[in-house]
Parts: C-alpha cells; sequence; structure tokens
C-alpha cells in the first residue's frame, strides 16, 4: 500500500509517515519500482499501535522504547503520565475557574480585566500584606467576584487578611452567603470557623437565618460564634447557647456580656436568668462552672437572678459564695 493510501485509511497524514521514517518507527517494508514508499499490513498494524500510545501522552522517543526495548516496561512510565496529567488538569481548572470570574465581574473592557487578573493573583499571593491590600482593594469600581472573595477568606490563616477579607464580603451583601453555607458544612474544622465568622459580620436576613440553623451544627465551635453573632442581634434563639457556653467555659466571658446585652430587654431578663438557675440546679454543676454562673447572674436584672445570687451566697464552695455575696452587695449598692 502506497503513503498516500495508508495516510487515508490511518488518518495519519503523508508528512507524519515520511517523519516516522526518519525517526525509524515505522520504516516501509519495501519500495515500489519507482522508488515510492510501500507498506504492508504489519507496517500499518505498527502506525495504529504508534497512535494509540500517542494518544496516552508518550513522546515518539518513548513510543519507540515501548515498541521496540522487550525490556521496557510500562508501569513506572503510566504512572508518570498520571502525574503530568494531573497537572495539567489541575492548571486548566485554574484557569477555567479565573474565567468564570473575571465573566462574573462583568467587565466592560480590557482595563477592567487585567484590574480583576492583577486582584485574583494579589489574592493568592504568598506576601500577607499583598493579600490585605488585594481584599480592601475588592469594593471598588471592579470588584473581584465573590466566589473569590469566599475561598480565600475560607483558607486564610492570617489574621488581619481574615478580617479584611471578611469586611470585603459583608459589603458584598448575601451575593456570598450560599457558598459560605457550603463552608459550615466542611469537613475541616478550620474552614467551618471561618465559614460562621464570616457569615456573623453580614448584617441581614438571610445571614441572621444561616446563623440560627448554625445553632445547630454538630461543631461546638460553630455553635458558638452563631449564637454570639445572634445573641448581638437580639436574637431570644441564642440563649440556651449562650449559657451552655458559660458552663463549659468556652468563650464564656464573651457569652456573658451578650446576655447581658439581651437582658435590657425586660421580655427577656426574666427568660436568661430562668435559664441560668436551671444550670445551678443541676447537682453535677462543678464549683468553677456555679462561680461562672454566679458572674453571669451579675449583669441580668430582676428578682429572679437577686435570689439565684442570694442562694450562691451560701454555697459550700467558699469562692463561690464570696463571688454571689460580692456581685448581690454591688446590686444593692447600685
Amino acid at each position: 500500500m502506497l503513503i498516500g493510501d495508508v495516510a487515508r485509511r490511518s488518518g495519519v497524514s503523508a508528512r507524519m509517515l515520511r517523519h516516522y521514517d526518519s525517526l525509524g518507527l515505522v520504516r516501509p517494508t519495501g519500495r515500489t519500482e519507482a522508488g515510492y514508499r510501500e507498506y504492508s499490513s504489519e507496517d500499518i498494524r505498527r502506525i495504529f499501535h504508534i497512535e494509540s500510545l500517542r494518544s496516552l501522552g508518550l513522546s515518539l522517543r518513548e513510543v519507540g522504547r515501548a515498541l521496540d526495548d522487550p525490556g521496557f516496561t510500562p508501569s513506572e512510565l503510566v504512572d508518570d503520565l498520571i502525574r503530568q496529567t494531573r497537572k495539567r488538569i489541575a492548571a486548566e481548572t485554574e484557569l477555567l475557574t479565573r474565567l468564570r470570574r473575571i465573566d462574573a465581574a462583568e467587565p466592560a473592557g480590557w482595563e477592567d480585566v487585567l484590574q480583576i487578573v492583577a486582584l485574583l493573583q494579589a489574592l493568592g499571593s504568598e506576601s500577607a500584606g499583598k493579600r490585605q491590600r488585594a481584599a480592601l482593594s475588592s469594593v471598588e469600581e471592579v470588584p473581584v467576584p465573590v466566589e473569590a472573595l469566599v475561598e480565600a477568606a475560607l483558607s486564610e490563616t492570617d489574621p488581619n487578611v481574615a478580617g479584611a477579607l471578611r469586611w470585603a464580603l459583608a459589603q458584598s451583601g448575601d451575593r456570598g452567603l450560599a457558598l459560605l453555607a457550603e463552608g459550615l458544612g466542611s469537613a475541616v474544622a478550620e474552614v467551618r470557623k471561618r465559614a460562621v465568622q464570616s457569615i456573623a459580620e453580614i448584617p441581614n436576613g438571610a445571614a441572621t437565618a444561616l446563623l440560627r440553623d448554625a445553632l445547630a451544627n454538630s461543631d461546638t465551635v460553630v455553635r458558638g460564634y452563631a449564637a454570639l453573632a445572634l445573641g448581638a442581634r437580639g436574637v431570644a434563639d441564642a440563649v440556651p447557647t449562650l449559657v451552655d457556653m458559660i458552663v463549659e467555659e468556652t468563650n464564656d466571658a464573651d457569652a456573658a456580656d451578650v446576655l447581658s446585652g439581651l437582658a435590657s430587654a425586660p421580655a427577656l431578663a426574666d427568660q436568661i436568668a430562668t435559664r441560668l438557675v436551671d444550670c445551678l440546679a443541676h447537682g453535677a454543676v462543678e464549683p468553677s462552672a456555679r462561680r461562672r454562673l454566679a458572674q453571669a447572674l451579675a449583669d441580668i436584672p430582676g428578682i429572679t437572678a437577686a435570689r439565684a445570687l442570694a442562694d450562691l451566697a451560701h454555697d459550700e464552695d467558699r469562692a463561690v459564695a464570696l463571688t454571689a455575696a460580692y456581685i448581690l452587695k454591688v446590686r444593692n449598692a447600685r
């Protein structure tokens, strides 16, 4: 079979077949009287083998070794091809993500595109200062796509940069909430924590609804941040979690401060005091927890809190009794 026929049958151009010949990959078995290359069925089979191996990403040199070297084993080469392919896929995925983010920002012109690219690159910089400046710049005329801000916020370890990213997300309204909600369900504890911290700084009803849902999260850290944020917004649903935080000594001082703020509403003061007293009624409460509960009762107005403190002033633990007696003295002086 002549080279033109082989090219049509195999899909390999005549030029490439000549190149294979020059490299010694496929030498035609014979020549016609006129000197034209003539390929046998075995030659054609080898061409198909070459194309099959090339489709896996092998170079022509590697193809030659695979076909001609009896000691050449595929396992190591295939493993290397897998690694190379994964790197290419990762690079292409990163490019696709960047293009989608640029498209989502709806740039008006190439100047906008260049500015967005520069901000995206800065968000991924190794320099914390550059990342922070990018976050603070992201709410200007050409904003960074919210997906990039969320991704950065959920992975940021520097506290200053993280604060800037949370601020930037808060300026975007509720556009990042769906992605942050996914972060609450992450298998990584730090990601869940960053997600709830970011949601806590978004001051709208949709964020409040997410924080209410987070009170049922299996992660105590997530529940704690959600309760602190909800309490600061005057949401009574946070009270049980805030009281638990005091008992468990988890951000107990912050929890007590938030309860104090909630108790400024007369309708909530007695509810909070009752919840604190109910905890004291459990005999298993350690003296240290009783002392923290007494301190929390200090700023809760009403007779329920006052009676609980009077009882604690006679607590069997001296530190608890002294704490409660001192709080009562200060309350009475007011």
